[in-house]
């Protein structure tokens, strides 16, 4: 005989509260009658965990559903004066900053640009102020999404080689609150998982074309980082005839390939993109190579994790590029079908993945301190 599953009350009503949380920010103003249907919760549940949250000032009233037949029901929302998050996105050429609520909507916003000297941390903390200034309230938690390998720890490895956990150390310290820093490639994945073309797939790769080539992986629903932060560096993959650990796309091939077809090495990558669509040979060369290059890391990675689909990204967005990419995928079929996908979000993912964990870190903040907090329901 199965034994029913069993647990400490207060484990469950947890269980309880997290889930009506995350359905209002994903929702936002529902009555008790829609949260139970939305969560699958009783009655009796779901107004001893509303009883909890509004104790901790999580939920606020949000008026009165007049709508319906019978008695008007009230709605309950979160409360948006619980703090605030930063949701940063950081490239090789300008830093995106937003201050975002529970429910992740955006209350104020900056973009700043700078040269590959300037101190980014401080870009990011003027940033943030500027938005403090805009929209007023307690900075609780920031995301930070940039390139290179970011390992557990959140120490940074790229071009200017390892931080040792520098860079997030002078956030925390200048900001005063918890600091989360993720490679950018990850959240524009977590972005497409949540809400973009990966939403419905147990697993797909993002393959992110922008300075470099990089990829986001999900698998079984997860976000795949690797033991030490490397997954995901595509653009090093070996391909024949390039020596080993040479680039196999980014800004730096871009302008090899233009000064072998004859085009303007220094023209940025959406230059000949575009002249690609207008029909110029050169370009047409060039975006060709480029498109057998991104298919041949997508046929490694398959071989290896087998992805349901290739979500593309960055400059890969571009028709030009997508038409051949799936042209030169269509040769390869009988012996390695691969699907390509289009990313939902484009050139933004990075920064609406980041808006997105940083509501949710901002949401387990709060839930964590209702759960410490005396004053909650028993």
């Amino acid at each position: 005989m199965t034994r029913p599953l069993a647990g400490p009350q207060t484990l469950l009503r947890s269980l309880n509260a997290r889930a009506i949380l995350e359905t209002l920010a994903r929702r936002g103003h529902l009555t008790r009658a829609e949260l139970m249907s939305e969560t699958g919760l009783s009655r009796t549940a779901v107004t001893q965990v509303l009883r909890m949250l509004e104790a901790g000032d999580a939920v606020a009233s949000a008026g009165e559903d007049r709508a319906t037949r019978g008695p008007a029901a009230t709605r309950v929302s979160l409360n948006p004066n619980l703090g605030l998050a930063a949701a940063v996105h950081v490239d090789h050429r300008s830093v995106s900053v937003c201050l975002v609520d529970p429910s992740g909507t955006v209350r104020a916003e900056a973009l700043a640009r700078y040269s590959a000297v300037d101190d980014h941390a401080q870009h990011i903390i003027e940033l943030i102020e500027m938005c403090l200034r805009d929209a007023p309230g307690v900075l609780v938690c920031a995301v930070i999404g940039m390139p290179g390998i970011v390992t557990a720890d959140g120490s940074v490895r790229n071009d200017r080689g390892p931080d040792g956990g520098a860079f997030r150390a002078a956030l925390v310290a200048a900001l005063d609150c918890e600091v989360q820093i993720e490679n950018d490639v990850n959240l524009a994945a977590l972005a497409e998982w949540g809400s973009g073309e990966g939403e419905d797939l147990a697993s797909f790769a993002l393959l992110m074309l922008d300075d470099g080539l990089g990829a986001g992986i999900v698998i079984d629903g997860k976000l795949h980082r690797g033991a030490s932060g490397i997954a995901g560096e595509v653009q090093f993959l070996p391909q024949s005839p390039l020596p080993i650990a040479a680039p196999v796309l980014g800004d730096t091939v871009v302008a090899d390939l233009a000064l072998t077809h004859g085009r303007d090495p220094e023209a940025p990558m959406h230059v000949h993109l575009e002249a690609c669509a207008d029909g110029d040979p050169a370009a047409m060369q060039m975006v060709d190579e480029m498109a057998r290059r991104l298919v041949i890391v997508a046929g490694s990675i398959t071989l290896v994790l087998d992805p349901a689909a290739f979500v593309l990204a960055g400059y890969a967005t571009h028709p030009s590029f997508v038409e051949r990419i799936r042209r030169t995928a269509d040769e390869f079929a009988e012996m390695l079908p691969l699907r390509f996908l289009v990313s939902s979000f484009g050139r933004e993912a990075p920064l609406l993945g980041a808006i997105d964990e940083a509501a949710a870190m901002l949401r387990d903040t709060v839930f964590e301190r209702i759960l410490a907090s005396p004053r909650r329901a028993t």
